[in-house]
């Protein structure tokens, strides 16, 4: 089975953030622009490409949501859901015309979610909360050493979180591999600590199929649930990432995600110029 031909036409997207974690979203209001795997490795990578933690597709709405998300990682797999990439496809979305704030649905591959949407004053600037659908916990896995507790959490998408003392001592680049790798099909791990005020944690964190990155959306959400469920914090939690702070609900049935979003870029790429210039494969 060979793959289809390229699509050479130019590619319009926008480069946004939330908290640091970056993506690279395209507004297909056609619905005839799939991602091409080899095209996300080329321009998500930093050095070689554009640089972005995944490429997030706006798709046409379908019965029960006013638009549709694809997500792929930077390594170009298709990835569930994510928070941060759902706030940046929002002010995507928004900017573009496509749905109209403050409330639309959006559907993924995990399901159905909603987004509050605010505008702010500041270029480029708004504020978007998501719901991320409930936090499914599996059984809590005591650690050997004290102040250690481990156990996953489904967010739509698989989480490990690791409470220790000390995010910061943590080696996260040699770890997150070897504890994404033991996961079939692989995992995001999170690895917080309580504080530095009661109701907050501090993170960081190895996503699957990206690495460490700045902030995880459906990380802080998976972290929040795990904390909760140990006695650390309440229903209301401010999830301290690397790139900034993202705030947290606990529902009964559901779990929001609150946090800044900026549009930084627009950008017209040229597909077969990405793919020509990208990295080279390194001899096995």
């Amino acid at each position: 089975m060979t793959n289809p031909p390229l699509d050479p036409r130019p590619l319009r997207l926008t480069k946004h953030h939330g908290a640091g974690n970056d993506f690279l979203v395209l507004v297909d209001s056609d619905d005839d622009r799939p991602l091409d795997p080899a095209l996300v490795r080329a321009l998500c990578d930093r050095r070689f490409g554009v640089g972005a933690d995944g490429v997030v597709r706006v798709r046409p709405g379908r019965p029960g949501a006013d638009l549709a998300m694809e997500l792929r990682n930077a390594d170009g797999r298709v990835a569930e859901m994510s928070g941060n990439g759902m706030r940046c496809l929002a002010q995507a979305a928004v900017d573009a015309g496509l749905v109209r704030p403050p409330t639309f649905s959006v559907a993924t591959a995990a399901g159905v979610r909603t987004v509050e949407y605010r505008r702010s004053e500041l270029a480029g600037a708004a504020e978007a909360s998501v719901g991320l659908g409930p936090a499914r916990l599996g059984p809590d896995q005591p650690q050997q050493s004290p102040g250690r507790r481990a156990r996953t959490v489904d967010m739509g998408n698989p989480h490990l979180v690791l409470l220790g003392p000390d995010p910061a001592a943590v080696a996260v680049s040699e770890l997150g591999p070897r504890l994404e790798e033991s996961h079939p099909g692989g995992v995001n791990v999170e690895f917080i600590g309580s504080g530095p005020g009661s109701d907050e944690l501090t993170l960081r964190v190895w996503e699957r199929g990206v690495g460490e990155t700045e902030a995880c959306g459906t990380g802080s959400g998976a972290a929040a649930a795990a904390a909760h469920s140990w006695g650390l914090v309440g229903r209301e939690v401010a999830v301290h990432n690397p790139g900034g702070t993202l705030h947290v609900t606990l529902g009964d049935d559901e779990v929001r995600l609150r946090g800044p979003v900026h549009r930084v870029a627009e950008l017209v790429v040229d597909p077969g110029a990405v793919l020509a210039a990208r990295r080279p494969e390194r001899p096995s």
